[in-house]
């Protein structure tokens, strides 16, 4: 199976996923970095802020992803996410206070919330079932390609303009455009299902008694990864705490979204094939090693290599962890069930990043990376004695 046999909107989407990243990337890369040197922000403020956003996501997740169910429509709120975090994104180098990027990053979540589940539900209903785990694989390499591209572009312009992090800022808006115009003209949905629901709205009870326990242990296993991998923020902090220069923090972004990028679509096949216990339990392996290294490097050099191997836990857990998703929810809940599976894991990232930020500023760096050593090692042995995974 090559990438040419998948439909033409999963690549589609796969490119606009990598433009949007490129977009968010160039920010984030160095926005961890402009809230401590420039807006004076403490390592506790950024946890909220980047636990706040990615929270404020993945609950607005589950009313876009029941939307699209009900209405069986994905592309006008596909193309509303992305284009609420196109229009975002001139407020960071406008911004001036640590209130003014926190406003910013809430409405580029939003934004990140309403296209999510419909896009992942997207996904799965233009894909033959053989071809969900490549076609999220290829989508989530894709996206994370935009990943390895964004602080790359942000480290070459921060080392040829002294420093601007404006003008890097402003930079960044164009592909975030780009983004938007090929879900303009290249993303189309499937016809409307002759199997409708008009009558139920699937926030319920009985919607989710329909939903099977596989679907909940994967939400459980979701919940402590997400407590596990809190915000990438502090790996750019690690670096600086380390001694790394702002001009080249990115580059510890670059490290991780490459390996990421390169691992994702071989693992995503892999779940096609069956290897889908062992994939996660080697995506959590890769997890703890991350933590352990970053918890006890002594050169920023070792971020690199941290950075790395949590790289390759984002390639082996995301796009099958989505692809599990797809395979266990009933195709006229499939939305419904991309949104509470986002919601959970978005609330447990902020607690995660919230008590991260805690721990560095009460005990130190090495806290905050063995606490998440510690909620992955609780997930292998979760999905180790679990039954509902056994067999899989």
């Amino acid at each position: 199976m090559t990438i040419a046999s998948l439909p033409r909107s999963v690549v589609a989407l796969g490119f606009v996923s990598l433009l949007m990243d490129l977009s968010s990337e160039m920010i984030h890369s160095l926005l961890p970095l402009f809230l401590v040197t420039i807006l004076g922000a403490s390592p506790v403020a950024i946890g909220i802020i980047e636990g706040i956003a990615e929270a404020t996501a993945a609950m607005v997740k589950i009313f876009s992803g029941t939307l699209s169910d009900r209405f069986q429509r994905r592309k006008p709120l596909i193309l509303l996410g992305y284009g609420l975090a196109a229009v975002s994104k001139p407020l960071f180098p406008l911004a001036n206070s640590v209130e003014t990027v926190l406003t910013a990053r809430f409405l580029d979540r939003i934004g990140k919330g309403i296209r999510g589940a419909p896009r992942d539900a997207l996904i799965a209903d233009v894909t033959p079932e053989t071809q969900r785990g490549a076609a999220y694989g290829l989508r989530q390499a894709m996206d994370t390609m935009g990943a390895f591209l964004g602080p790359l572009t942000a480290a070459l312009l921060m080392a040829t303009t002294d420093d601007n992090f404006h003008l890097v800022f402003w930079v960044a808006s164009l592909p975030a455009l780009l983004a938007v115009a090929f879900i303009l003209f290249a993303v189309t949905e499937p016809p409307r299902s002759t199997q409708t629901h008009p009558s139920r709205t699937p926030i319920t009870l009985a919607a989710a008694r329909e939903l099977p326990l596989r679907f909940w242990s994967i939400l459980a296993l979701a919940a402590i990864l997400a407590l596990a991998r809190f915000s990438e923020a502090f790996l750019l902090l690690r670096a600086e705490n380390l001694g790394l220069a702002a001009t080249w923090t990115p580059l510890v972004l670059i490290a991780m979204n490459l390996v990421y990028a390169v691992s994702a679509y071989p693992f995503g096949k892999g779940f096609d094939s069956g290897q889908r216990r062992a994939l996660l339990l080697w995506g959590i392996g890769f997890l703890i090693v991350a933590d352990l290294l970053l918890a006890l490097a002594d050169h920023f050099w070792f971020v690199y290599v941290g950075a790395m191997f949590w790289g390759l836990h984002m390639g082996a857990t995301q796009g099958l962890l989505s692809a599990w998703v797809a395979e266990n929810a009933p195709h006229h809940l499939r939305g419904t069930a991309f949104g509470l599976f986002n919601l959970i894991s978005g609330v447990a990232l902020l607690g995660a990043s919230t008590l991260a930020g805690g721990l560095w500023s009460g005990i130190g760096p090495k806290a905050t990376f063995l606490s998440g050593a510690a909620f992955a090692t609780i997930a292998a042995i979760g999905l180790i004695a679990s039954r509902a995974w056994q067999n899989r």
